[in-house]
């Protein structure tokens, strides 16, 4: 092999590796937004753990973030919980951090 195809192979393993932990990163934010959100419903310890893991099913349904707002809106919409969408999305953001420094943490 040349130096060019062993440094294109490099490349590529840290392309994946980058990946990995984004999509790990964003699904771990998915559940600690699923577990904020669970504990404004007033949901038990089991009943959160089973939305947040709701909330991250639902993440699957498209790109980005706005499946998930729409659904804990709506579901703070039903319970009668007064936060915004910019507020989900401001908790999105912040868990967003957490979660990758928990994803590199192992």
């Amino acid at each position: 092999m040349t130096s060019i195809q062993d440094r294109q192979k490099a490349f590529e393993a840290k392309f994946a590796l980058d990946e990995e932990l984004r999509f790990k990163a964003e699904a771990r934010r998915a559940k600690l937004v699923g577990l904020w959100a669970a504990g404004l419903l007033g949901k038990t310890d089991a009943e959160a753990d089973a939305y947040a893991k709701d909330v991250v099913a639902v993440d699957f349904e498209e790109a980005g973030q706005e499946d998930i707002v729409r659904k804990i809106k709506a579901d703070f919409d039903a319970a009668g919980v007064a936060r915004s969408e910019d507020d989900i999305r401001v908790q999105l953001v912040e868990l967003l951090a957490v979660a990758v420094a928990q994803v590199e943490a192992g």
